[in-house]
C-alpha cells in the first residue's frame, strides 16, 4: 500500500478537529460527509443514520444529506432543500448497499447491486462506482452509513476505482467520526431524558392543584420572551445574551422553579375558600344560620301568643330580622371566596355578625362564628390564614434543598439560583434568603415577575377571576414602586410589549385590554 503523504496526515488532523468540535448532530453530519468527499476525491456522497425502529416497524436508514456540488445538488443539513431520498428499509435480503453495510458491518466497494436506489435521476447516470461504509461505534454497533460516489484519480482527475489506501483512511475517519456521533446523539438522548423527566415534574406539581394546573408550563414561556427582550435590548440590556447552554439552564430552571410544591399538602394547595379544610365550611356557618332563623320565628311566636295585640309589629320586626340574615349570609358566601384585598369595613361587619348568638342541641347559646371562624374570614388577600401562608412559602426553600442536591452538571450549575429567587425582592424583604436586588442574578429578577404576571392573569386561581393586562400592570407597577420586582426589568416587560406577546397566546381574547402601555412606565 502506497504510503500516506504529509498532506495525509494533515488532512486527518483537520478532520479530527473538525469533527470533535461540532455538538450538532446534523453539523457534524455535514462535515463528516464533506471531509470525507474531499479525502476520497469523490465527486458527491450521502449520509444516513439509523433508526433502529420502535415496537414492530423495522430498522431504516434516513438519509440526512446528499451532496454533489457539480451537479448543484445539496440536500438536508443546513441551507440545504429538504432530502427527496426515500427511507431505506434494513432487512435481510435487500438489495440496497446501505441495508447490506449495516447487516454486514463491513465496507463495501462498488459497483453495487441495487447501488442507484435513493439516488436522485440527475445523479444515476453520472454514478460509476461508490463505496459504502457503515458508522461503528467503539462498541460495533452501526449508527448511520456513509456512500461515496466517483473517486477521481490525483493527476487524471478522471473517474477511478476508490484505491485500498484510500479505503482505509476512509474507513478510519468514518470510525472516528461514529465514536464523535456517539457521543453528540448520547448528549442529546440524555438532554431530551432530562428534558422530559424536567416536565413530568412540572405536570405533576400542576396535576396536584386543579386551581395552579399550568402554572409551571406557563411560566417558562413568560421568561423567555422577557429574556429574548433582553438580549435584544442593545440599549439598556447591550451586556445580556444567553449562548445555547445558557438559554437551556434558563429553562430548566424555569420547568422547576416550583418543584418544592411536591412536598405541600393537598388540603393547603386546594384551599380554593377561606373555611376551607377537608370541606367548605360554609355549610355549616348556614346552617347554624338555618337554626337561628326558626329560633327567631319561635321567639316571635311565644311573643305573640304572650302579647297578640303586638303581632302585626312582631311580625315585620321578624320579616326584616330575617332578611337581614339572608343578606349576612350572602355576605359571608362572597367573603369566603376570598380577594385581592379584603376591605376593613368588610372585616368589622363579620366581627358584628359573630355576636349573634344561637342554641345548639344542647341549647346552649353559641356565637353565630367562632373567633377561629373569624380570624379566617377576615383573611385580607387570598384564601390561606398565615400559618398556611407558611407552608405554601415553605415550597421555595423545599424546591432550593431538592435542586442544590442535585449533582447538574457545570452548565446547568446555576439552575438553583435562578428557580429559587422567584419569591425574593429587591429590597430584600422576600423570602427564602432575603437576597437583594444586587445578590440576585438578571434571570432570577426575570422569573420573578414572571412569576407574578402569571398569576396575576391565570384564569385557573381559586379566589379570584383572571386579570386584565390592566389590572395586572397596575399591580406590576406598584410592586416596581415599592422595590419588590427590578424596575428595569418592569420597563422593559412593558416597552417590549411582553405582556401582549404572552396575552396572544395564553390569554382570553377579553384580558388583552391595553393598546398602549406608555401610562403603566
Amino acid at each position: 500500500m502506497e504510503p500516506f503523504s504529509p498532506q495525509h496526515y494533515q488532512r486527518l488532523l483537520r478532520v479530527a478537529q473538525r469533527i470533535t468540535m461540532q455538538r450538532d448532530t446534523l453539523r457534524l453530519c455535514e462535515v463528516i460527509l464533506d471531509e470525507a468527499r474531499l479525502l476520497a476525491r469523490a465527486d458527491g456522497g450521502m449520509l444516513y443514520l439509523l433508526d433502529d425502529g420502535a415496537g414492530a416497524r423495522a430498522p431504516q436508514l434516513e438519509c440526512v444529506l446528499l451532496r454533489w456540488p457539480a451537479l448543484v445538488l445539496c440536500q438536508g443539513g443546513a441551507g440545504g432543500v429538504p432530502v427527496t431520498a426515500a427511507p431505506v428499509v434494513v432487512a435481510a435480503g435487500s438489495l440496497h448497499p446501505a441495508a447490506r453495510a449495516v447487516l454486514s458491518g463491513e465496507v463495501l466497494v462498488g459497483p453495487q447491486p441495487g447501488e442507484l436506489a435513493g439516488v436522485p435521476p440527475d445523479m444515476r447516470e453520472r454514478v460509476e462506482n461508490s463505496l459504502v461504509v457503515p458508522l461503528l461505534n467503539h462498541g460495533r454497533e452501526v449508527l448511520g452509513v456513509l456512500q461515496l460516489f466517483n473517486a477521481r484519480d490525483d493527476d487524471s482527475q478522471e473517474v477511478t476505482d476508490f484505491p485500498p489506501r484510500l479505503l482505509a483512511l476512509v474507513s478510519g475517519v468514518a470510525n472516528y467520526a461514529a465514536i464523535a456521533l456517539h457521543n453528540v446523539l448520547l448528549v442529546q438522548e440524555m438532554e431530551q431524558l432530562l428534558d422530559a423527566f424536567i416536565k413530568v415534574i412540572a405536570r405533576a406539581v400542576d396535576e396536584k392543584s386543579s386551581h395552579t394546573s399550568g402554572h409551571c408550563q406557563r411560566v417558562p414561556l413568560l421568561t423567555e420572551l422577557l429574556a429574548r427582550a433582553a438580549c435584544e435590548d442593545q440599549q439598556h440590556y447591550a451586556d445580556f445574551n444567553l449562548n445555547d447552554d445558557e438559554w437551556y439552564e434558563l429553562r430548566v430552571a424555569a420547568w422547576l422553579h416550583d418543584c418544592g410544591k411536591l412536598t405541600t399538602p393537598d388540603s393547603v394547595l386546594e384551599k380554593s375558600t377561606k373555611l376551607h379544610t377537608l370541606h367548605d365550611r360554609i355549610d355549616e356557618v348556614a346552617t347554624r344560620f338555618a337554626v337561628l332563623r326558626v329560633q327567631y320565628q319561635a321567639e316571635c311566636a311565644a311573643a305573640v301568643a304572650d302579647e297578640p295585640q303586638a303581632a302585626e309589629a312582631l311580625a315585620e320586626t321578624l320579616a326584616r330580622t330575617l332578611e337581614t340574615l339572608v343578606d349576612e349570609l350572602a355576605f359571608l358566601r362572597r367573603i369566603n371566596v376570598g380577594s385581592e384585598r379584603m376591605a376593613e369595613a368588610d372585616q368589622q361587619r363579620v366581627r358584628e355578625i359573630a355576636m349573634r348568638e344561637w342554641r345548639d342541641v344542647d341549647g346552649v347559646l353559641q356565637p353565630l362564628l367562632s373567633d377561629e371562624e373569624v380570624a379566617t374570614l377576615c383573611i385580607v388577600r387570598g384564601t390561606l390564614t398565615p400559618a398556611e401562608r407558611d407552608i405554601i412559602n415553605n415550597h421555595i426553600q423545599v424546591t432550593l434543598d431538592m435542586l442544590e442536591s442535585l449533582p447538574f452538571p457545570r452548565k446547568l450549575r446555576r439552575v438553583p439560583e435562578y428557580a429559587g429567587g422567584h419569591h425574593e425582592r429587591i429590597d430584600g424583604t422576600g423570602f427564602p434568603r432575603g437576597l437583594t436586588g444586587e445578590q440576585m442574578s438578571l434571570p432570577a429578577r426575570m422569573m420573578a415577575i414572571a412569576d407574578v404576571f402569571e398569576a396575576l392573569t391565570a384564569h385557573d386561581r381559586p379566589y379570584k377571576s383572571p386579570m386584565k393586562i390592566s389590572e395586572a400592570l397596575g399591580i406590576l407597577r406598584r410592586m416596581r414602586d415599592a422595590r419588590h420586582i427590578d424596575a428595569g426589568l418592569y420597563e422593559l416587560f412593558v416597552r417590549a410589549r411582553v405582556w401582549e406577546s404572552y396575552a396572544l397566546q395564553i390569554l382570553d381574547p377579553a384580558q388583552l385590554d391595553v393598546s398602549d402601555a406608555s401610562s403603566y412606565l
